[in-house]
């Protein structure tokens, strides 16, 4: 009975999570006839309607929405305590061969890869970063990460990170030199640190605001191939970089860096982790994906 009442969670809060009951279908590999049949069974033992259904929309209601916000830390500390006690008996071991775009690490090391790497010793993860798209079935990997609109539209998606930024941001320092841009025309005037694509060329910045796009292309002062150097120039003072706001939260918080423009750095869908099936997903995999799912439901970005 107990199974019975975690998988009728598990499907509210995947419906919840992709307002779609064919997104929440794809996620738990089911039907979205049996989607809805799981939705409609709880409604009907609550006695109460936790969704508006209409032919284009799903939506939470307000007691839908309290039910979540309540079943979602409870949910995720049950899953723990049976994920402690099976732990005891049977962890996963092996390796994990995970392919990535090389920023990824950062962003999901904490909490995500720090905890998985705590909670099962045996296992090892093996992170190869690198910005060219591949095939991870062809090449050996037993999943990939990246950002939610690049997966492959025949992979399985689990999403890891909310909603995602890319900023401009600079020094202070730089800043008090050369003056603080307040539209995206001032930024001629000033130098850009770029990122380098695989191919060579360099990925010119996007902003929009009010539907209006701008493509940024200001004098070029560095171009590195990874984000790791370009926050490291942007610190110095060098110019004015483009990075995902995640990666320099601790150089905003600091002041180290200060970001501009932000009413023209709209979110965009963030991460998720993608594989090819539901058959015979390795212990170790399936494991990453729980935790992952459980950081979620308890409110982890």
């Amino acid at each position: 009975m107990r199974r019975t009442v975690f998988n009728e969670l598990d499907v509210v809060l995947a419906v919840a999570r992709h307002s779609s009951f064919r997104g929440a279908a794809l996620e738990l590999a089911m039907s979205p006839t049996a989607v809805s049949a799981a939705v409609a069974g709880i409604e009907s033992r609550l006695q109460v309607r936790l969704f508006h259904r209409t032919t284009r929309s799903v939506a939470l209601t307000a007691a839908g929405q309290r039910y979540v916000e309540r079943i979602a830390p409870a949910l995720a500390a049950l899953r723990h305590a049976d994920e402690e006690a099976a732990s005891q008996s049977d962890a996963p071991t092996g390796t994990l061969r995970i392919n990535a775009a090389p920023e990824t690490a950062g962003i999901v090391f904490e909490p995500l890869l720090r905890t998985f790497a705590e909670r099962y010793p045996k296992m090892r993860l093996d992170f190869a970063a690198e910005r060219r798209k591949i095939d991870i079935v062809a090449d050996g990997f037993d999943a990939g990460i990246r950002l939610a609109d690049e997966v492959p539209q025949d992979m399985i998606a689990v999403p890891i990170t909310g909603d995602m930024r890319l900023v401009l941001a600079a020094s202070p320092a730089y800043l008090e030199r050369h003056g603080t841009p307040q539209t995206p025309e001032e930024l001629a005037g000033h130098q850009g640190i770029y990122m380098r694509f695989s191919h060579g060329g360099r990925y010119l910045w996007e902003l929009e605001k009010d539907g209006r796009k701008h493509e940024i292309d200001i004098p070029v002062r560095m171009v590195f191939g990874e984000m790791r150097p370009i926050r490291q120039a942007a610190c110095a003072g060098l110019g004015i970089a483009f990075l995902a706001e995640r990666l320099i939260g601790d150089e905003i918080r600091s002041g180290r860096l200060v970001t501009l423009l932000e009413d023209w750095c709209p979110p965009f869908r963030g991460l998720s982790l993608y594989y090819p099936g539901r058959r015979y997903v390795p212990e170790g995999l399936r494991a990453l994906i729980d935790l992952i799912r459980e950081l979620r439901d308890g409110g982890a970005p």
